[in-house]
């Protein structure tokens, strides 16, 4: 009798391990292709398997329930887009979820990319509707939100390599660019703009204007110098960057009639920074604004080879604008001379050279 009951406890427990490899471990006939389903915020793990029930991407429910359980996973289930892709069985659908592997995107943001790139970038891979990203970027509630004091979030989105989920919200995607430069904005630059004078914004638009002048690194607190001496001497900047920022990209060619057109950020035409950045400065622009070098430099043109030649007074500048016109061919007319005779920068905009 005893060995009977026993054959019977183990014929059970047998036939429920077969149960159990045949409900997990072979792959659901019903997952031929691809398939995304999404698990909302704020999701429990029994909705989340009842969204898997109705995509018929497991057999028994009350059994993944239960695994699910044992495995802790009920507690911290994942919202997001999962990928399930054919021939998986509902163990590994279970481990895909466990594991979070949500459906993410790539969005790399770089030195110098503006709004309009960045829009761009968002927009190509379905994170965000470009207008309601620019809606947004300007948006004062939002700003104020993250006590950025300034016409938009220009120059507060660090750039860097981002993984964003599908289905993220435009708020939530900034907000984590924001961030990482309030987190790159180390207290030591706090400090240091304290003791210039210089407000964040008042510092990342001055490294906004040398990420877009800058080409050569060790440049970039030489160009710093220049603009905080003309600062200082209350001389405008001329930097050709903020005369189209908002207009046309900085790639296209910058003309006089650029120079001249009257902008908040036309430092052609207004004395002092633009009201706020005008592109997305790294930490290298960053620190160079905090830390100009200690020169008396006020003018710069293009050696036309990415360096610049630097000087302190209008003759010196005169004759290396010479040199630099002598390097160049087919300038014919007197809007292209003038044009030219300042010098191209990394984005084919005009370097900083006129009195």
């Amino acid at each position: 009798m005893k060995k009977n009951t026993i054959f019977i406890l183990f014929s059970i427990v047998f036939l429920n391990l077969i149960y159990i490899f045949a409900e997990f471990l072979i792959p659901l006939p019903a997952v031929t292709k691809t398939t995304e389903i999404c698990i909302p915020k704020g999701a429990t793990f029994r909705e989340a398997v009842e969204i898997l029930s109705k995509e018929r991407l497991m057999r028994d429910k009350n059994l993944f329930l239960l695994i699910g359980r044992l495995t802790g996973l009920h507690r911290r289930i994942k919202a997001g887009y999962y990928s399930i892709a054919g021939a998986m069985s509902p163990l590994d659908i279970l481990m895909l979820l466990k594991s979070g592997q949500i459906i993410e995107y790539e969005i790399t943001i770089v030195e110098g990319d503006s709004l309009f790139e960045i829009g761009d970038k968002l927009s190509e891979n379905n994170l965000v509707d470009k207008e309601k990203f620019m809606e947004l970027a300007h948006d004062k509630g939002f700003l104020k939100s993250y006590d950025i004091n300034a016409p938009s979030i220009e120059g507060y989105v660090f750039p860097e390599t981002y993984n964003l989920p599908k289905g993220i919200d435009a708020e939530e995607a900034l907000g984590v660019m924001i961030n990482m430069m309030r987190e790159k904005f180390v207290e030591k630059f706090r400090k240091r703009a304290e003791n210039i004078g210089f407000t964040e914004n008042e510092v990342l638009t001055m490294a906004s204007i040398i990420e877009k002048e800058a080409v050569i690194d060790s440049e970039r607190p030489l160009i710093s110098a220049v603009y905080h001496n003309r600062l200082n001497k209350g001389m405008p900047l001329q930097a050709d960057p903020t005369a189209v920022y908002g207009i046309k990209s900085s790639k296209e060619k910058i003309t006089m009639s650029d120079l001249k057109r009257k902008t908040p950020y036309n430092t052609y035409v207004i004395k002092g920074l633009p009201l706020g950045p005008i592109a997305s400065p790294g930490i290298k622009s960053i620190m160079a604004a905090l830390y100009p070098a200690d020169v008396p430099y006020i003018y710069f043109v293009s050696n036309n080879d990415g360096s610049h030649k630097f000087s302190v007074t209008a003759a010196e500048h005169i004759k290396a604008v010479k040199a630099y016109r002598e390097k160049k061919t087919g300038i014919n007319s007197k809007d292209g001379a003038e044009r030219d005779s300042k010098g191209k920068g990394k984005n084919g905009s005009a370097q900083n050279a006129t009195t």
